[in-house]
C-alpha cells in the first residue's frame, strides 16, 4: 500500500499542507506532539499517534525526537524522490521523517564542523535495524561521490548483511531481531562524502548458540548455510541439509521459518563478504568454524564405571579437529577433562557428565562469540579511513555515529541478559534525559530567557542502584563470583538482600509484604525502572557472568592452525595469571565509554514503537504502545520540552511565514527581522505571557496561539492565491502578447524585405530582358553574335512554340505559319518532314482490304475519268460485292456467254430517273457521308479483271456507283471507319447484273 502522503507543493521540494488546517489536525492529529494542548496527558499522547497511524503518517516529533511506529507493511516513502525531497531543507518545512533527522544531522555535521551522533531505540520488533538502513542508504545516495567512496558506500552498506547473518536471530517478537548492540561511525571528508568506518559490538547474547526457547532460532548464519550452501561446500564441512541433525538449532523447534528465505539471504551474504574484501581462504576459514559450533553441539557423552564423561560421538571428533586445526585427541581430552595450576604443578581432573556439558557448550559460546569479534574487526579493517590527502585540515575527518541498540526488554522470565540490556537503556535515558536538558538550558540562555526549572524524574537514583561500587548490583555479582567457596545464585540474591534490603527501587521475595509476595518468587528480585517494574530470576547468572572456559580448552585453541580461530584465542591468555574480567564489568566498562563518545557528540534521536505483537499490518494495540510509550520515556521527554514554550523559530523564518498576515509587513519588511516580528505580533494581538523575544528567535508558550495564527494564515492564503494568480496571469499573458508582438513585427519584417528582394531582382531581371530585346532586334540581321543570340533565339523558341500550336491537321490541309526570315530554310525542312510524316501515319493506319478499294477505284479513275458526265457522283460508292464467281455460273451460260457478241444497253435504262439501282446507290452514298449509325461499309475483294478487259462493258452502272461511293467515303473518312461486310463484291455484282440484263 502507498505511503499517503500530504500533496507536494508547486517547488516539489515543501508539502504543501503542513496540517496547518483545523480539519486537518482533527484528521491526523499534530506532526509535533510539543503543539499538543493536553501535552501531559498519556491518552490524548497515544490518540495522536493512533490518527496518524491509520493514515499511514508513522513519523512524528517530539521537538527534535522522532517518534518511529512499525507499519509491517511496505510504505513508497524511501525512493529516490523523498530522499532529493528532504535533501538540504529545514527541519521544520517538510512532514516528520527518518530523512529528515538524517540531513539535518548531516548538515550541523558540515556547517558545524561538529561531530554528531543518531541513537536509535526500541523494542524488539519496532524497526530499529531497519531505521539504520535507511539512514545509510540515504546518505550513500544523497552524499557526494567518487571511486574511492563509491568502494565505501558499498562497504557500510554490505557491513549490514554480514553482521546481521552472525548476531541476529528469531525471536518470538522480532524475526530479525538484534541479538548484540551495534554502534556505528561514519567518517566525512571536507567535501561531505563518507570515506571510512568503524563498528563497536555490545553484548552478543552468546547463550543463543547453546540454548532457545520455543518458537525461537538460533543466529540465522546457521540456517542460511544449510539452506542456500552447495554440495561441495556442505560435504568439505561435513553437514547436512537438514537443521533437524543438529541439536544446537532444534531447542526452539522451529528451523524452518515462512516469512525468512535463507537461501536468497546466503547468496547476500556471500556477495556481501565479497564486497568487504574477504578472500575465498578467509570465507572457508570462517564457515569451517560455524559449521565447527552445529558438530560441537553434536558431541555427546557417556559416564564410565567411575563416573567420568566420556565422548561417544567419534565421529564429530574427527570433524571437529579438520575444520578447527587441532588434535583430535587434544580436543577430546580437554571436553573431558580439567586442567588446573596451583602452586606452579598441573592438575588433570576428569569431569562427570554435567561438567563436560558445560565445558562443551562453554567452548562454542567462546569460539562463536570471539568469532563474531573477529568478524566485526575484520569489517573495520575494510572500512578503515585512509589518508589520502595530506593538507592540513583537509585530512581531517568528521564523524556521525549511529547507535543501534537494544531496547527495553520485559518478558515473562527476565534473566541475566535482560538485566544488562534494561541497565544499557537506564544508562541512555539518563543521558538522554541530560542531553535535553542541557541543550534546552543552553538555547533559553543563548537567548536570554530566564530559565525555568523542569520537574522530571532523574533515573540516576536506578543506575547508581546497579553500579555504584562496593554496593550495586553489579558488584555484588562480581564479588559473588571471585569469592572462593561454593557461591551460587542463591547466595548471589541473598548477599544483594543484605547489602541493598533498604533501597526503594529494590524488592525480594523476602523483602516484599504479603501481598506482593504472591507476585515474587524466592529466586527473584524486583527494580522499578524508569519504564516500569522488572522480575529477573537469579537462575544462571553466576555461570553467564563468569564466563569461564577450562584452562584446557583454551590451549587446544591456541594451538589451531584455523587462521581466524589462532587469531580468537591468544597465547597470553594462558600466561596472564591475572583473572579476566566479569562479563557484565566488560559491558559496564564498554558501556562508560560509549557514553563518554556520545557525550562528545551532538545527539539527534529515533525512537522506535512496535504497534503489536502479532506483526499485523494496520492493528494498533493500545496497551503495548502505552507501555513503549512509558520505557521510552517518551511522555518525560514531551514534559521537559513543553516546561517552558511549545514552539520557537528563528525571526527570519516566522517572519517569512506569517508576514502576510499584517499589511506592515507584507509583502516585504525591510527592517531588522526582530523589528519585524514585533509589529507582526503585535498585529495579531499576541499577549505578554503568550511569548518571548530571544535574541534570534521568538518563543510562543501555548500551541493554541499558534494554532490560532496557522488558521488565520490559512484564510489569507485563499486571497493571497487568488491575487498572485490574477497577477501572474496578468503578467503572463502581457508577456506573451509582448512575445506574440515583437514575432509578428520580425516575421512582417522579414516578410517584407524578402517581397522587396524579390521585387527588385524581378525590376532588374526585365530591365536586363528588354535591353537585350532590344539589343537583338537592333542586330536582327546580322550574324549570328553576342549582341543578338538572345533575340534570335526568342524568334525561334516563339516560332517553334507557334508551329507547335498550328500544325496541319491531315494531309489535306495545307496551311502552314509564316516563318521569320531567317528560318525559312529550316521551315521548309519541318514543313516536308510533317507531310511526310503525315503521309506516312496515314498509310499505316489503311487496312489491306481498304488499300484493295482503293487501287480499284483508282483503276476506274483512269478507265472513266473525264468519259463520263456522272463518273464523279459515282466515286464515293464502294465497289458491292455482288458478282458470281466462274464456279458458281452454270456452265453452258458460260459457254453462251463466251461466244456471244458484247452488247452495250443505254445507261438511261439501268441509272435513269425512275432506275431502282440509281436510287439504291445514291442513298448508300449518302448514308455513307452522313455516317450513319450502324451501316457498315462492305470491303469487297478485287473486281475480275474480265470486267476490264474481257469487253464486259455493256452492264457497268453499278461499278461506277461504287467508285463514286469510294470517293465519298475517302472524303468522309474521319467519320466512317470502313469496316469489313458480308455479302458479294461490287464488280461481281455489276457483272452479274449485266449478265442478267443480257
Amino acid at each position: 500500500m502507498k505511503f499517503r502522503a500530504v500533496p507536494v507543493g508547486s517547488d516539489g521540494i515543501r508539502l504543501a499542507a503542513m496540517e496547518s488546517a483545523l480539519t486537518a489536525r482533527d484528521r491526523v492529529g499534530v506532526q509535533d506532539f510539543v503543539l499538543l494542548e493536553n501535552f501531559t496527558s498519556e491518552a490524548a499522547f497515544i490518540e495522536n499517534l493512533r490518527k496518524r497511524f491509520k493514515e499511514n503518517l508513522i513519523y512524528t516529533y517530539i521537538g527534535s525526537v522522532l517518534v518511529s511506529v512499525n507499519p509491517y507493511k511496505d510504505l513508497e516513502i524511501y525512493t529516490k524522490q523523498h530522499m532529493e525531497r528532504y535533501r538540504g531543507v529545514s527541519f521544520y518545512e517538510v512532514s516528520p521523517h527518518l530523512y529528515a533527522i538524517a540531513d539535518n544531522a548531516y548538515r550541523s555535521l558540515r556547517t558545524e564542523r561538529k561531530d554528531q551522533c543518531i541513537l536509535i531505540s526500541g523494542e524488539s520488533g519496532a524497526g530499529k535495524t531497519e531505521a539504520t538502513k535507511k539512514v545509510l542508504q540515504y546518505y550513500a545516495v544523497t552524499c557526494p561521490a567518487s571511486e574511492q567512496v563509491e568502494t565505501i558506500k558499498d562497504r557500510l552498506l554490505q557491513s549490514n548483511p554480514v553482521l546481521e547473518a552472525f548476531g541476529n536471530a528469531k525471536t518470538l517478537r522480532n524475526d530479525n531481531s538484534s541479538r548484540f548492540g551495534k554502534y556505528m561511525d561514519v567518517q566525512f571528508d571536507y567535501k561531505g562524502a563518507p570515506i571510512g568506518g568503524h563498528i563497536l559490538n555490545y553484548l552478543l547474547e552468546k547463550s543463543r548458540v547453546v540454548h532457545q526457547n520455543h518458537g525461537e532460532r538460533n543466529f540465522h548464519i546457521f540456517y542460511q548455510l544449510l539452506e542456500g550452501g552447495e554440495e561441495d561446500l556442505l560435504r568439505r564441512l561435513g553437514l547436512e541439509k537438514s537443521p533437524h541433525q543438529y541439536q544446537y538449532l532444534v531447542k526452539g523447534q522451529c528451523a524452518k521459518v515462512s516469512s525468512i528465505n535463507d537461501k536468497s539471504d546466503w547468496k547476500g551474504v556471500r556477495r556481501a563478504l565479497s564486497v568487504i574484501n574477504f578472500s575465498d581462504n578467509e570465507v572457508e576459514d570462517l564457515l569451517s568454524i560455524v559449521a565447527s559450533v552445529l558438530h560441537l553441539g553434536n558431541v555427546q557423552f557417556a559416564a564410565d564405571e567411575e563416573g567420568s564423561a566420556q565422548v561417544t560421538t567419534e565421529n564429530q571428533i574427527k570433524y571437529l579437529a579438520r575444520l578447527l586445526g587441532v588434535e583430535g585427541s587434544l580436543l577430546r581430552e580437554a571436553l573431558t577433562h580439567k586442567k588446573i595450576i596451583a602452586k606452579g604443578e598441573e592438575l588433570v581432573s576428569p569431569l562427570n557428565l554435567e561438567q563436560a556439558a558445560y565445558a562443551r557448550d562453554a567452548l562454542a559460546k567462546a569460539i562463536y562469540g570471539r568469532t563474531f569479534s573477529w568478524l566485526v574487526g575484520k569489517i573495520n579493517k575494510s572500512l578503515a579511513y585512509k589518508e589520502t590527502e595530506r593538507l592540513g585540515w583537509r585530512s581531517s575527518a568528521s564523524v556521525l555515529g549511529l547507535l543501534d541498540i537494544y531496547g527495553f526488554e520485559v518478558f515473562q522470565h527476565n534473566s541475566f541478559e535482560q538485566f544488562c540490556i534494561n541497565y544499557c537503556n537506564e544508562k541512555l535515558q539518563q543521558l538522554f534525559i541530560e542531553l535535553t536538558l542541557k541543550s534546552e538550558q543552553e538555547e533559553y540562555e543563548a537567548e536570554g530567557i530566564a530559565w525555568e526549572p523542569v520537574q522530571y524524574f532523574n533515573n540516576k537514583i536506578i543506575c547508581d542502584l546497579v553500579e555504584e561500587k562496593f554496593k550495586g548490583i553489579i558488584s555484588v555479582l562480581d564479588e559473588e563470583c571471585l569469592r572462593p567457596g561454593d557461591a551460587t545464585d542463591t547466595t548471589f540474591l541473598v548477599k544483594l538482600e543484605e547489602t541493598i534490603k533498604n533501597h526503594p527501587h529494590f524488592l525480594t521475595h523476602k523483602l516484599a509484604d504479603a501481598k506482593t509476595r504472591k507476585s515474587l518468587g524466592r529466586e527473584e528480585f524486583r527494580l522499578q525502572h524508569y519504564a516500569g517494574d522488572v522480575t529477573y530470576n537469579v537462575a544462571g547468572f553466576l555461570d553467564k557472568n563468569n564466563d569461564l572456559l577450562f584452562r584446557n580448552l583454551k590451549e587446544a585453541m591456541c594451538n589451531s592452525e584455523n587462521p581466524i580461530v589462532n587469531q580468537c584465542f591468544d597465547r597470553a591468555e594462558l600466561t596472564d595469571k591475572k583473572r579476566p574480567e566479569t562479563a557484565v564489568t566488560q559491558f559496564k566498562n564498554s558501556l562508560a565509554k560509549l557514553m563518554e563518545i556520545l557525550m562528545s557528540k551532538d545527539p539527534s534521536y529515533i525512537r522506535c514503537i512496535k504497534p503489536n505483537d502479532a506483526k499485523q499490518a494496520g492493528r494498533f494495540d493500545e496497551v503495548l504502545i502505552r507501555h513503549q510509550v512509558k520505557y521510552l520515556g517518551l511522555m518525560e521527554n514531551l514534559r521537559v520540552r513543553r516546561a517552558g514554550f511549545a514552539y520557537r523559530r528563528k525571526y527570519e523564518v516566522f517572519l517569512q511565514r506569517y508576514k502576510s498576515l499584517c499589511p506592515e509587513t507584507w509583502p516585504t519588511w525591510d527592517g531588522r527581522p526582530h523589528d519585524g516580528v514585533a509589529v507582526l505580533v503585535k498585529h495579531l494581538g499576541y499577549k505578554q505571557e503568550e511569548f518571548k523575544m530571544g535574541r534570534t528567535k521568538i518563543f510562543i508558550r501555548f500551541p493554541k496561539t499558534l494554532f490560532a495564527t496557522e488558521d488565520s494564515l490559512e484564510i489569507r492564503k485563499q486571497s493571497l492565491a487568488t491575487k498572485l494568480q490574477a497577477g501572474w496571469r496578468g503578467y503572463y499573458r502581457r508577456k506573451k502578447f509582448r512575445q506574440m508582438k515583437l514575432s509578428a513585427i520580425t516575421i512582417q519584417s522579414w516578410w517584407r524585405g524578402t517581397l522587396g528582394r524579390r521585387k527588385a531582382a524581378k525590376k532588374k531581371r526585365a530591365v536586363e530582358t528588354v535591353r537585350r530585346f532590344i539589343k537583338g532586334f537592333i542586330y536582327r540581321n546580322y550574324a549570328r553574335c553576342p549582341e543578338n543570340e538572345y533575340f534570335l533565339d526568342y524568334i525561334r523558341y516563339s516560332f517553334l512554340m507557334n508551329l507547335k500550336r498550328n500544325l496541319p491537321r491531315n494531309v489535306l490541309d495545307k496551311s502552314w505559319p509564316v516563318p521569320p526570315p531567317s528560318l525559312r530554310e529550316a521551315s521548309q525542312l519541318l514543313r516536308d518532314l510533317c507531310m511526310q510524316n503525315m503521309v506516312w501515319s496515314y498509310c499505316k493506319r489503311i487496312s489491306p482490304e481498304w488499300k484493295l478499294q482503293l487501287e480499284q477505284k483508282v483503276v476506274a479513275s483512269e478507265i472513266f475519268k473525264g468519259k463520263k458526265d456522272n463518273y464523279p457522283q459515282s466515286v464515293p460508292r464502294l465497289f458491292l460485292n455482288t458478282r458470281l464467281g466462274s464456279e458458281e455460273i452454270n456452265a453452258k451460260i458460260l459457254q453462251v456467254l463466251g461466244n456471244e457478241t458484247l452488247k452495250v444497253s443505254e445507261p438511261r435504262r439501268l441509272f435513269g430517273p425512275g432506275s431502282g439501282a440509281l436510287k439504291e446507290g445514291r442513298k448508300e452514298a449518302k448514308l455513307a457521308q452522313k455516317g450513319w449509325p450502324g451501316w457498315k461499309l462492305p470491303l469487297f475483294p478485287a473486281a475480275p479483271r474480265s470486267l476490264l478487259s474481257g469487253g464486259c462493258f455493256r452492264h457497268c452502272g453499278n461499278l461506277l456507283l461504287g467508285f463514286s461511293l469510294l470517293l465519298s467515303v475517302c472524303r468522309s473518312r474521319d467519320q466512317v471507319r470502313p469496316q469489313r461486310l458480308q455479302g458479294p463484291s461490287p464488280a461481281a455484282a455489276a457483272h452479274s447484273e449485266c449478265n442478267s440484263a443480257g
